[in-house]
């Protein structure tokens, strides 16, 4: 990247409506995850690890925990020049809020215009992965690429969710990108896999900001990136498509290596917890070559107490936050953000527990996640009984995860 400025652009401006009643009072990118982050740490850290020292988080839906966490925690060294700013809509384009991904960009093009960068790195801030953007920004301007699009190897039947590309013979130039399609294509040499779009994305200034503007005086345009700004430049020949497969993260190793989760539902937001969990995670968050990071709150070590017959504090292929007191319960595969408490002969089993969560004496938490706050009491159950769970009004998901709301008391 010698030689060229280099701007981030984090699109973090969801609302998140199927990570509900996660996202009932947050932004989706400020959800927490892995018992310490947010889930916009992962694209931060990796544009930081990266070298990427300017960058500008665009945010909009409920977005005050999501501005107080960056500026509490992504304080770059100024002296330098460094930043990563929040930026909320302001309807600075005219009396209206973003309506896609692309007018979020086109309406904050003074930031562009301000930094005047010869490259804009634009990435989603809701997505749990490593990438190394330098190896990316390399094969765009190698390949002389108006725009790159990071993509990677999905299940064909999965890929209903995703922008799906078609590469040319050459492996790297886009031939056709088709967002969201209900009959994905799969590869010539492999019909049962399809290559998505992961939402990150290299664009030289000069094509980004002169397709933002033709998208925005299209009345017919949903101004979307992926839908509408990327198959306008693979009409003009300039997309290219980067194989996130090809990119070596400092400090992985085989079993994380190419890991990424789209974590927009409670399912697959649960899933992704698990991956940390096993003895061997999917997804290695002790990788010290490149770390997540993020502000720790000033709080003691984890504490495990009681150890006498069925009475014992006890925690097993689980994730445990600082001020976290295990007393005399059992924690199995479960993750326990900070200042948690479990209490004797208390069983959490395939949970996500958030902030300052209590679990009273006897309870059982198993196949669940609970918001900040929540106060399950003495004898009670969540996600035991499901159609329990529903008549208490709790949400249900599909694969049978219940999800209780910030500071709600269940009794017994």
């Amino acid at each position: 990247m010698t030689g060229q400025r280099v701007m981030g652009i984090v699109l973090a401006g969801a609302a998140g409506k199927r990570l509900g009643p996660l996202t009932n009072d947050r932004a989706k990118s400020a959800v927490p995850f892995g018992g310490v982050y947010r889930l916009v740490d992962f694209a931060l850290s990796n544009l930081a690890n990266g070298g990427l020292y300017h960058v500008c988080v665009l945010t909009q839906y409920k977005s005050h925990s999501l501005d107080r966490h960056i500026t509490t925690t992504w304080q770059l060294n100024s002296l330098l020049g460094n930043y990563v700013a929040p930026v909320p809509a302001q309807q600075r384009r005219g009396p209206h809020w973003q309506t896609g991904s692309a007018d979020a960009i086109y309406q904050s093009l003074n930031l562009i215009d301000d930094e005047r960068p010869d490259i804009v790195a634009v990435v989603s801030a809701d997505h749990v992965y490593r990438m190394d953007p330098r190896q990316m920004i390399e094969a765009h301007r190698a390949w002389g690429a108006g725009v790159t699009v990071a993509a990677l190897l999905v299940p064909r039947l999965e890929a209903t969710k995703f922008g799906v590309v078609r590469t040319a013979p050459d492996g790297h130039r886009l031939e056709e990108f088709l967002e969201k399609p209900a009959d994905p294509p799969g590869l010539p040499d492999r019909p049962d896999e399809s290559f998505a779009s992961m939402g990150t994305y290299v664009f030289d200034t000069s094509v980004l900001v002169d397709a933002l503007r033709k998208d925005a005086a299209d009345e017919g345009s949903q101004h979307s990136i992926g839908g509408d700004i990327i198959p306008m430049l693979v009409a003009d020949g300039a997309a290219h498509v980067y194989d996130f497969g090809d990119n070596e993260v400092p400090g992985s190793d085989k079993r994380d290596h190419g890991y990424w989760r789209d974590v927009g539902t409670i399912d697959t937001y649960f899933a992704a917890h698990m991956d940390l969990c096993a003895a061997h995670p999917t997804f290695n968050l002790y990788n010290s070559e490149w770390p997540i990071l993020t502000r720790v709150p000033p709080q003691p070590p984890a504490k495990f107490v009681h150890d006498s017959d069925d009475r014992v504090g006890l925690a097993v292929d689980s994730l445990i936050g600082s001020g976290v007191i295990v007393s005399g319960g059992l924690v199995r595969n479960s993750v326990l953000s900070p200042g948690v408490q479990v209490q004797s002969w208390a069983r959490v089993e395939r949970a996500v527990v958030l902030h300052n969560g209590r679990i009273g004496r006897r309870a059982v938490v198993q196949d669940a996640i609970l918001d900040k706050n929540v106060v399950v009491l003495a004898g009670a159950t969540v996600g035991v009984d499901k159609e329990q769970d529903r008549l208490r009004g709790f949400t249900v998901s599909d694969g049978g995860i219940t999800v209780v709301g910030k500071g709600q008391v269940i009794p017994p």
